[in-house]
């Protein structure tokens, strides 16, 4: 799936009054990347996400997306900090549930949404229900059934911010085994800035009020990375860079609440 904004703005404009949500976002993403967005609370990343989804009309500007797509494959699948499963389904139906809405035979659907399942570690877990299960698992589940639908594009707004630090490390590691396997376009929305440089072949940074792309940064370093090895001081470098263009912005909106 390859996509490109082009002078992107959003405009809210609740109880008459005019809230800028975005204003001239460019930038273009190609067939298998993946691309994450960082900035600080309130910069429109997560509205920039719902209009790639298509959740949101624009208020000017446009999105373009490459032609020639199969209509019976969704062109994409979003992924939000709550996971969204169904309660009344086990992990298999919630995970099954994208294949077999699109026609895919009920045992097929049932096959991949198995070995899906056996991916993200949640084997023993096929027939619970979600309020059996961990946050973590949610997740895992969450981002089984997003890959199960065969979307052309992966849309994740901030899925692992609720989690403790070592789950949310080993997701990490297990979202980038399965996208390697099955290489779709993902574009990650996240606060984390060691996050975004672990995880993207580039980090797209929004400052901004309305907010807009300030910067693309091409992350040169080959995965798996890791802060305590040798990609430390090239990283470090990375993730310096970033903050220095956030900080300002993060500590106005901090003093707001002082």
């Amino acid at each position: 799936m390859n996509f490109k904004c082009q002078e992107l703005s959003k405009v809210y404009s609740p109880d008459n009054r005019t809230i800028p949500v975005l204003e001239n976002v460019n930038f273009s993403v190609t067939e298998g990347e993946f691309v994450c967005i960082v900035g600080p609370s309130g910069c429109g990343k997560t509205t920039l996400l719902r209009l790639i989804a298509g959740l949101l009309e624009p208020t000017s500007g446009q999105i373009c997306f490459n032609a020639g797509e199969n209509r019976k494959q969704p062109r994409n699948v979003m992924v939000f900090q709550e996971h969204g499963l169904f309660p009344w389904m086990t992990v298999l139906d919630n995970v099954a549930f994208g294949p077999e809405m699109q026609g895919t035979g009920k045992h097929e659907g049932r096959e991949l949404a198995r070995s899906l399942i056996i991916q993200t570690g949640l084997a023993d877990f096929s027939q619970c229900y979600p309020h059996q299960l961990s946050t973590g698992m949610h997740q895992r589940a969450a981002i089984a059934r997003a890959f199960a639908a065969d979307p052309r594009m992966l849309l994740m707004d901030e899925p692992f911010s609720a989690l403790d630090a070592q789950t949310k490390l080993l997701l990490r590691e297990e979202l980038l085994r399965i996208w390697k396997d099955r290489r779709k376009t993902v574009v990650y929305v996240t606060h984390d800035i060691e996050e975004a440089i672990l995880l993207g072949d580039r980090v797209l940074v929004m400052t901004g009020r309305p907010g807009t792309v300030r910067e693309d940064i091409p992350i040169p370093i080959p995965r798996p990375r890791n802060l305590t090895d040798g990609d430390y001081p090239r990283l470090r470098e990375i993730k310096q860079h970033i903050w220095k263009m956030l900080e300002h912005e993060v500590r106005q909106s901090l003093s707001r609440y002082r």
